[in-house]
C-alpha cells in the first residue's frame, strides 16, 4: 500500500476507526490497537498497545492481543478490513463461546481458514507462544495443532482485508 493501511481513509475515516467501530457495535468490552503508529492510532481514540515483535506478523501481535485483554474470548482482527461487519464478529465470538472445548474460532472462506478475523480464548496465548517461540510465524501453523472450531456461513465480504491498492473499492 506504501503506507500505514490503519490509517488509510475509507469512507472518510481511518481503516482502523471503522473497524474499531464494528467491534464496539459486535459488543466488545475493550478495543485495543495492536502495534502501528501509536500517537496517530491514540488520535483516532484507540487504546494502544505496542506489538511484542513488530513487523513479525499477525501471530505475536495475536499472542500480544491475547495477554493485553481482560477477558477469556477475545476477537483478533486485522485493522484492515474493507467491510468490518459488526454481525460476523459477533458470530465468531459467539461460535467460541459456544464451543468451549475450542481454543479458537475461525471463519472458513472458500475452504480457507480466515485466520486475521479469529476468537481467541486468552489462554491461547500459552500455545500460540510456544509455537512461536519454536519457529512457527505463521497462525496458520501455529494453529495447525489446537483445537479449532471452523466457522462457516459468514459473509465472505466480512471477512476481506486490504493487501493491495486494488483491494479497496
Amino acid at each position: 500500500m506504501g503506507r500505514d493501511k490503519a490509517l488509510l481513509p475509507l469512507d472518510g475515516r481511518a481503516m482502523a476507526a471503522r473497524v474499531a467501530d464494528a467491534l464496539r457495535a459486535a459488543g466488545a468490552a475493550q478495543v485495543l490497537a495492536i502495534g502501528g503508529d501509536a500517537d496517530a492510532l491514540a488520535g483516532l481514540g484507540l487504546d494502544v498497545r505496542p506489538d511484542s515483535h513488530p513487523g513479525d506478523g499477525p501471530l505475536p501481535a495475536t499472542i500480544t492481543a491475547l495477554l493485553a485483554a481482560e477477558e477469556d474470548a477475545v476477537l483478533v482482527v486485522s485493522c484492515d478490513l474493507v467491510h468490518p461487519d459488526a454481525e460476523a464478529m459477533a458470530a465468531t465470538v459467539r461460535a467460541l463461546v459456544e464451543h468451549p472445548g475450542a481454543v479458537g474460532a475461525v471463519p472458513v472462506d472458500d475452504g480457507h481458514r480466515q485466520w486475521t478475523h479469529a476468537a481467541w480464548r486468552s489462554d491461547a496465548a500459552q500455545a500460540l507462544t510456544a509455537a512461536y517461540e519454536r519457529g512457527d510465524r505463521s497462525l496458520k501453523r501455529a494453529g495447525a495443532d489446537l483445537l479449532i472450531f471452523e466457522l462457516a456461513g459468514l459473509d465472505p465480504e466480512a471477512l476481506l482485508d486490504a493487501d493491495e491498492p486494488g483491494d479497496l473499492p
